[in-house]
């Protein structure tokens, strides 16, 4: 893999404990340390734009110190802690009338990098189930004390969504009946 770092820069990187969950505080330190604009500014799914994109120029050491030094007098703001999706599989998904199913696994947008749905394994609730789709703008809450996941969607709406099949790739049309199963827009609106 070629980057566009040198080998000093790599290793004075923020090291990274992979078995807790990544704060905001440490995103932080990373993109400072890489110069890279966070994310979570502005409108789009990747701050100002619908796509991840890194600057083209590599910053000098001495830019790389005066950013971890700007962030470093700022002001932290809220934490929200952000979750691996592997901790997140098995959570129950609980709809507005009841538990309907367990997170099997999630389906990832390969251009925008989103996570676009969460694929909803229904056969623990309903006898013969199947597996479906719940888009991540359904969710309402995530409640990770109880390992449960809160969709504004009826156990009956969901019985009713087309069946996920596990294709690799999802087709626009399979996502305009599952929109217009669950009477939601699509994101590509």
């Amino acid at each position: 893999i070629d980057v566009s770092l040198t080998r000093q820069q790599v290793q004075d990187s923020p090291d990274v404990d992979t078995r807790q969950p990544v704060s905001r505080q440490h995103e932080r330190e990373y993109l400072s340390y890489y110069a890279y604009p966070e994310y979570w500014d502005g409108g789009g799914l990747w701050g100002t734009g619908s796509f991840p994109l890194l600057p083209f120029v590599v910053p000098t050491p001495a830019e790389l110190a005066a950013n971890i030094a700007l962030r470093e007098r700022e002001v932290e703001v809220a934490d929200p802690h952000l979750r691996s999706n592997v901790a997140v599989t098995g959570y129950e998904i609980r709809a507005t009338d009841g538990s309907i199913g367990h997170v099997k696994d999630f389906v990832f947008d390969d251009e925008s990098w989103a996570i676009r749905y969460l694929v909803v394994d229904t056969r623990n609730w309903w006898p013969g189930g199947k597996k479906v789709l719940v888009g991540t703008p359904w969710i309402d809450s995530i409640d990770w004390s109880t390992k449960a996941v809160e969709v504004g969607l009826t156990r009956e709406r969901v019985k009713s969504s087309p069946a996920y099949d596990e294709a690799p790739t999802v087709t626009r049309d399979f996502e305009k009946r599952l929109h217009a199963a669950h009477n939601r827009q699509g994101y590509w609106d």
